[in-house]
């Protein structure tokens, strides 16, 4: 396995027939397959020392060159965005996520986000933890509402990433999910890691997922659709999506990780005339969150009432159903 840098690696027999950007992004650690496209697009990737597709097929003795550039840093601003905080005092914030908004800034994603906007709200929090997510000591995906603590000191930071490495911190999720649970209760014990093929997306398939727990139970049934109760055990990207996939109960509105044919009683995109409720966003929300404070060593238990437009398809199929 290679690192971020110079590399150079001979292409073996289980690499013959693999697209190039493909083969390449399997060698490098924490490298997206869409970066190593642009690489290899501006010539930073080269076989036998001439540049190719990212499409080429790679032969066995290929002898594959590049280099793995670090991106340039992200510049996080202060913006005066609308912050909904749940608890606060001169160590902690607890706020209540917002679907839509990203956490903090990435590629494609550099404005608008929580961060800038807390920036704005609590300009100390620059240089606390990394950039460009100071204080941010765990994340939300951008269309996952819910409870999100952010640290205010280094002191704070330091205590509440340990909480979470050492899965200290309680999380619970409520989701709606596609189809009727079997079972009241369960658990999903399947590791979670990047897709083979899709570098975007995250699955249970592939080889190098790393180990992911996810338990939950039902708290409500409709005709089509159940509510349910989540607590993670690990923080895997995108763990709860892909589990709840994998067990054929996709999270509602999730269009990355749910076929058609579970959404054909759920308004998508491409079907404005199907009269059900229109569904804009995965239906997940992160309902509570129990952790120790880093200062008084007391419990904190917050939890972030369900959101508008989750509360309001659970009305509509109450109403439906």
């Amino acid at each position: 396995m290679q690192s971020k840098g110079v590399f150079s690696f001979t292409a073996g027999q289980a690499d013959a027939g693999g697209r190039l950007d493909y083969v390449v992004a399997c060698r490098i650690d924490s490298c997206s397959r869409s970066i190593v496209a642009d690489l290899i697009r501006n010539k930073k990737i080269l076989v036998h020392g001439k540049t190719k597709k990212t499409g080429y097929r790679v032969k066995t003795g290929d002898k594959i060159t590049g280099l793995i550039t670090s991106p340039k840093p992200l510049l996080c601003e202060e913006e005066s965005i609308p912050i909904n905080i749940l608890y606060e005092d001169e160590h902690v914030i607890v706020v209540n996520k917002p679907p839509g908004i990203v956490v903090y800034p990435a590629p494609g994603h550099c404005r608008s986000t929580l961060v800038n906007g807390l920036l704005y709200y609590c300009p100390q929090l620059k240089g606390i933890g990394e950039e460009p997510r100071p204080g941010i000591v765990h994340r939300l995906d951008k269309d996952t509402s819910g409870v999100l603590v952010v640290a205010k000191s280094a002191d704070s930071y330091k205590n509440l990433a340990w909480q979470f490495k050492t899965r200290k911190i309680k999380k619970k999720y409520i989701a709606l999910v596609y189809g009727k649970m079997k079972s009241e209760s369960g658990a999903i014990t399947l590791p979670v890691g990047r897709h083979p093929v899709d570098r975007k997306k995250m699955s249970v398939i592939g080889s190098k997922g790393r180990f992911a727990e996810t338990s939950w139970k039902v708290k409500e049934y409709f005709s089509d659709a159940t509510l349910i109760e989540l607590n993670i055990k690990t923080g895997r990207t995108h763990q709860i999506r892909v589990h709840c996939a994998a067990i054929k109960h996709p999270v509602i509105g999730d269009f990355v990780y749910s076929g058609r044919k579970l959404r054909r009683n759920f308004t998508s995109k491409k079907d404005v005339s199907n009269k059900s409720k229109y569904v804009p966003r995965q239906m997940l929300h992160a309902w509570r969150l129990e952790f120790i404070h880093p200062e008084t060593r007391k419990a904190i238990l917050i939890e972030s009432p369900i959101p508008q437009d989750m509360a309001g398809l659970i009305k509509e199929l109450r109403n439906k159903y």
